[in-house]
């Protein structure tokens, strides 16, 4: 019997762990989410350390930092501003997910690239990179299922994918690919794994959401 691969989820899946409010979360729900945000921190980490381009919301970053004179931390914290102000026509809630999203990613980011060295080959940093957006999904996909409130540039994703119904992984795709073109344009750095991440991250966390309702559908 051939096997099955399961198509990509066009949306967020009410899971096992899911919570039934933004600020009610089981003890599951806050494992699967802090677990989550720790992959997802490493994930990002691991795609810095790979020397291939920054993922393209950091692209934006270092654009808009270029231009203005901010350092990075600045420039990132205005932007998740400006995202979280494209909340409001799309009546997208703030969560716990989403402040907690915003207080442990800078940290576990911090330590992987502190921690992981930069791989001195080009086939290691191929590889570092591949797993970088593997593991980058893998934490998306866990911390947004547990339904606690989405992080900006995720709240952004669902808030479009709720009011239009377009496929989840076609509006995160070019959500990136504004953002990266947009920082490019500004003087960001651009690479081969910043491309990678705007053709693979919306299809390998669509792909991540398949699997989790498939291995741990909801009991409701």
């Amino acid at each position: 019997m051939a096997l099955r691969i399961p198509r990509p989820s066009r949306a967020v899946p009410e899971v096992r762990w899911s919570a039934n409010s933004y600020w009610r979360l089981s003890p599951l729900s806050w494992v699967v989410l802090l677990l989550g945000l720790v992959i997802f921190g490493i994930g990002e980490g691991l795609l810095v350390q790979s020397h291939f381009g920054a993922t393209p919301w950091t692209v934006f970053a270092l654009g808009l930092a270029h231009q203005t004179g901010w350092s990075i931390g600045w420039a990132t914290a205005c932007t998740s501003a400006l995202v979280m102000l494209g909340w409001i026509p799309l009546r997208e809630r703030i969560g716990v997910g989403s402040i907690l999203n915003a207080a442990i990613f800078p940290f576990v980011l911090d330590a992987t690239v502190t921690i992981v060295p930069a791989p001195h080959t080009v086939m290691a940093r191929i590889g570092l990179m591949i797993g970088g957006l593997l593991v980058f999904a893998l934490g998306a996909s866990l911390y947004l299922s547990t339904r606690s409130g989405p992080g900006p540039r995720d709240g952004l994703m669902t808030g479009l994918q709720q009011r239009f119904d377009w496929p989840i992984a076609w509006i995160r795709t070019t959500l990136e690919a504004l953002a990266m073109t947009a920082g490019w344009l500004m003087g960001g750095t651009v690479g081969l794994g910043t491309a990678l991440f705007v053709l693979g991250i919306g299809y390998f966390i669509a792909m991540y959401f398949s699997l989790w309702r498939h291995v741990a559908p909801s009991a409701a």
